[in-house]
């Protein structure tokens, strides 16, 4: 399996060697080192811990100084489950764009945009009351919730209420550029989050 930290930086429109014009986004990719090697015999799963981007002692606790110890100082710890233990990696290897292609299909999660607090229209596509007919200031209203002989509010009824800052995963990406000099990654289509938002890229 193929893992990368990164992070969102912009979109841009992309042209295809046919000539076609495609939106995509801009991500810088890594580069990452091993960590940790985590197996079940002694943390009871098996994982590997990838350190980060980097980050200045002290602003880190001396438990995380001395976990990285000469490795680096990191500002985000990752870790992505494995059947292996080893996954055929050591403490201390480095990870980057290089291990992607031009073409490969990616998962990319994130935590999306907060939105605040937002009405059923922005929140769930209601087109809201009719513009006429009587009707004053309900342009934006949810309309009814239900009344009649039930006298409580079905659980999942959608209302108005905290939109985004959630994580989001986007499924089927293609890979359709890769900039190994800058440890940039250009993914087709919109990922989840804004500029500078952390991702994780799954292969």
């Amino acid at each position: 399996m193929k893992f990368i930290l990164g992070k969102k930086l912009n979109m841009v429109q992309y042209f295809t060697p046919e000539g076609r014009a495609v939106p995509a986004t801009l991500v810088d990719a890594g580069p990452m080192t091993l960590v940790q090697v985590k197996n079940s015999e002694t943390d009871g799963y098996t994982a590997l811990q990838f350190g980060y981007g980097p980050q200045k002692k002290e602003r880190l606790s001396k438990a995380l100084s001395g976990h990285m110890k000469e490795l680096g100082l990191f500002a985000i710890l990752k870790e992505v489950r494995v059947e292996d233990a080893a996954h055929g990696m050591k403490q201390g290897d480095t990870v980057d764009v290089s291990i992607f292609t031009i073409g490969d299909a990616v998962d990319v999660a994130a935590v999306s945009k907060a939105k605040g607090f937002q009405g059923v229209v922005k929140r769930y596509n209601f087109k809201g009351g009719p513009r006429s007919h009587g009707q004053k200031h309900s342009e934006r209203e949810p309309g009814s919730i239900g009344g009649g002989l039930r006298t409580r509010v079905p659980k999942g009824m959608r209302m108005a209420g905290r939109t985004g800052g959630v994580r989001k995963t986007v499924g089927n990406l293609k890979i359709v550029d890769i900039d190994t000099d800058n440890n940039q990654l250009l993914i087709k289509g919109a990922i989840p989050g804004r500029r500078g938002t952390l991702v994780e890229i799954f292969g």
